[in-house]
Protein backbone atom coordinates (compact mmCIF):
# COMPACT_ATOMS: atom_id res chain seq x y z
CA UNK A 1 0.00 0.00 0.00
CA UNK A 2 1.14 3.64 -0.62
CA UNK A 3 0.22 6.96 0.48
CA UNK A 4 -1.11 9.02 -2.33
CA UNK A 5 -1.12 12.69 -3.22
CA UNK A 6 -3.76 14.29 -2.29
CA UNK A 7 -4.90 16.79 -5.15
CA UNK A 8 -5.93 20.47 -3.73
CA UNK A 9 -8.20 23.47 -5.10
CA UNK A 10 -7.31 24.52 -8.53
CA UNK A 11 -6.49 20.98 -10.08
CA UNK A 12 -9.13 20.08 -12.73
CA UNK A 13 -9.94 17.01 -11.83
CA UNK A 14 -11.66 18.12 -8.57
CA UNK A 15 -14.49 19.93 -11.22
CA UNK A 16 -14.92 17.00 -13.26
CA UNK A 17 -17.81 14.65 -13.25
CA UNK A 18 -16.20 11.38 -12.85
CA UNK A 19 -16.88 8.12 -14.99
CA UNK A 20 -18.32 4.34 -13.18
CA UNK A 21 -15.96 1.86 -11.89
CA UNK A 22 -16.36 -0.69 -15.03
CA UNK A 23 -15.07 -3.98 -13.11
CA UNK A 24 -13.40 -4.64 -10.17
CA UNK A 25 -9.41 -5.16 -10.92
CA UNK A 26 -6.63 -5.84 -9.20
CA UNK A 27 -5.60 -2.25 -9.94
CA UNK A 28 -9.15 -1.03 -8.63
CA UNK A 29 -8.28 -3.01 -5.31
CA UNK A 30 -4.92 -1.64 -5.02
CA UNK A 31 -6.26 1.95 -5.35
CA UNK A 32 -8.99 1.10 -2.70
CA UNK A 33 -6.05 0.26 -0.26
CA UNK A 34 -4.01 3.09 -1.05
CA UNK A 35 -6.92 5.34 -0.69
CA UNK A 36 -7.69 3.89 3.09
CA UNK A 37 -4.09 4.22 3.85
CA UNK A 38 -4.06 7.97 1.77
CA UNK A 39 -7.38 8.74 4.20
CA UNK A 40 -5.75 7.68 7.09
CA UNK A 41 -2.47 8.96 6.65
CA UNK A 42 -4.25 12.47 6.14
CA UNK A 43 -6.04 11.95 9.23
CA UNK A 44 -9.58 12.29 7.23
CA UNK A 45 -13.09 10.51 7.41
CA UNK A 46 -13.71 10.12 3.91
CA UNK A 47 -11.50 10.24 0.38
CA UNK A 48 -12.64 10.34 -3.22
CA UNK A 49 -10.99 9.21 -6.03
CA UNK A 50 -11.04 12.55 -7.71
CA UNK A 51 -8.56 13.73 -4.35
CA UNK A 52 -6.29 11.05 -6.00
CA UNK A 53 -6.13 12.54 -9.13
CA UNK A 54 -8.38 8.91 -10.20
CA UNK A 55 -11.41 10.10 -12.28
CA UNK A 56 -13.82 7.13 -11.16
CA UNK A 57 -17.05 6.66 -9.15
CA UNK A 58 -15.04 5.46 -5.61
CA UNK A 59 -15.47 6.35 -2.20
CA UNK A 60 -14.22 5.43 0.87
CA UNK A 61 -14.90 6.44 4.48
CA UNK A 62 -14.39 5.52 7.78
CA UNK A 63 -16.11 7.35 10.63
CA UNK A 64 -14.62 5.60 13.66
CA UNK A 65 -16.65 2.25 12.65
CA UNK A 66 -13.70 0.93 9.90
CA UNK A 67 -13.08 1.84 6.65
CA UNK A 68 -16.30 1.99 3.63
CA UNK A 69 -16.01 1.57 0.11
CA UNK A 70 -18.29 2.01 -1.97
CA UNK A 71 -17.89 1.90 -6.06
CA UNK A 72 -20.51 3.54 -8.52
CA UNK A 73 -22.44 4.94 -5.57
CA UNK A 74 -25.84 6.45 -5.94
CA UNK A 75 -28.50 8.72 -3.13
CA UNK A 76 -31.61 6.60 -3.29
CA UNK A 77 -33.37 8.20 -0.79
CA UNK A 78 -32.71 11.49 1.31
CA UNK A 79 -34.32 13.16 4.46
CA UNK A 80 -33.99 16.02 7.33
CA UNK A 81 -31.82 18.37 6.99
CA UNK A 82 -28.55 19.64 9.00
CA UNK A 83 -26.75 22.41 9.10
CA UNK A 84 -22.97 21.58 10.66
CA UNK A 85 -18.92 22.82 9.61
CA UNK A 86 -17.60 20.44 7.65
CA UNK A 87 -13.60 20.80 5.92
CA UNK A 88 -12.44 19.18 3.38
CA UNK A 89 -8.48 17.34 2.70
CA UNK A 90 -8.35 18.94 -0.26
CA UNK A 91 -9.02 22.71 0.73
CA UNK A 92 -6.43 22.29 3.47
CA UNK A 93 -6.98 24.91 6.63
CA UNK A 94 -10.74 26.19 5.50
CA UNK A 95 -13.73 25.39 6.60
CA UNK A 96 -17.69 26.22 6.31
CA UNK A 97 -21.20 25.42 7.57
CA UNK A 98 -23.05 23.21 4.93
CA UNK A 99 -26.79 22.65 4.91
CA UNK A 100 -26.96 17.85 4.67
CA UNK A 101 -29.62 15.29 4.82
CA UNK A 102 -29.84 13.74 8.18
CA UNK A 103 -30.62 10.45 7.02
CA UNK A 104 -30.12 8.70 3.75
CA UNK A 105 -30.27 5.69 1.96
CA UNK A 106 -27.07 4.91 -0.15
CA UNK A 107 -26.78 1.89 -2.90
CA UNK A 108 -22.95 0.81 -4.88
CA UNK A 109 -20.55 -2.17 -5.14
CA UNK A 110 -18.56 -3.05 -2.36
CA UNK A 111 -14.81 -3.76 -2.35
CA UNK A 112 -15.47 -6.88 -3.28
CA UNK A 113 -17.75 -5.86 -6.26
CA UNK A 114 -20.86 -6.73 -4.59
CA UNK A 115 -24.17 -4.92 -4.34
CA UNK A 116 -24.60 -3.08 -0.89
CA UNK A 117 -27.48 -0.84 0.33
CA UNK A 118 -26.63 1.22 3.10
CA UNK A 119 -28.96 3.52 5.58
CA UNK A 120 -26.77 6.42 7.07
CA UNK A 121 -27.14 9.54 9.98
CA UNK A 122 -25.33 11.72 11.32
CA UNK A 123 -21.59 11.67 10.77
CA UNK A 124 -21.61 8.66 8.26
CA UNK A 125 -24.64 10.52 6.27
CA UNK A 126 -22.73 13.90 6.04
CA UNK A 127 -19.82 12.27 4.69
CA UNK A 128 -21.48 9.60 2.47
CA UNK A 129 -22.52 12.77 0.75
CA UNK A 130 -19.31 14.98 1.00
CA UNK A 131 -17.75 12.36 -0.30
CA UNK A 132 -20.29 11.72 -3.32
CA UNK A 133 -20.23 15.18 -4.09
CA UNK A 134 -16.47 14.65 -5.51
CA UNK A 135 -17.67 12.27 -7.80
CA UNK A 136 -19.90 15.15 -9.57
CA UNK A 137 -17.46 18.12 -9.45
CA UNK A 138 -18.55 19.64 -6.42
CA UNK A 139 -16.78 20.64 -3.21
CA UNK A 140 -18.13 22.09 0.03
CA UNK A 141 -17.45 25.25 -0.60
CA UNK A 142 -20.24 24.92 -3.65
CA UNK A 143 -22.69 24.51 -0.99
CA UNK A 144 -21.57 27.30 2.21
CA UNK A 145 -24.85 29.13 1.84
CA UNK A 146 -22.70 32.09 2.45
CA UNK A 147 -18.92 32.36 1.10
CA UNK A 148 -18.36 34.79 3.71
CA UNK A 149 -19.32 32.08 5.67
CA UNK A 150 -15.89 29.60 4.84
CA UNK A 151 -13.71 30.35 8.00
CA UNK A 152 -9.86 29.11 8.63
CA UNK A 153 -9.57 25.92 10.32
CA UNK A 154 -8.69 26.61 13.95
CA UNK A 155 -10.29 30.54 14.25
Amino acid sequence: MAVLEIITLGDDVLRQETDPVPKLTKKITKLINDMIETMYAADGVGLAAPQVSVSLRLIVVDVGEGPLVLMNPKLVKAFGQELDVEGCLSIPGKQGYVGRSTHIVVEGLSERGKPVRIEAEGLLARALQHEMDHLNGVLFIDRVEDVEDIIEKGV
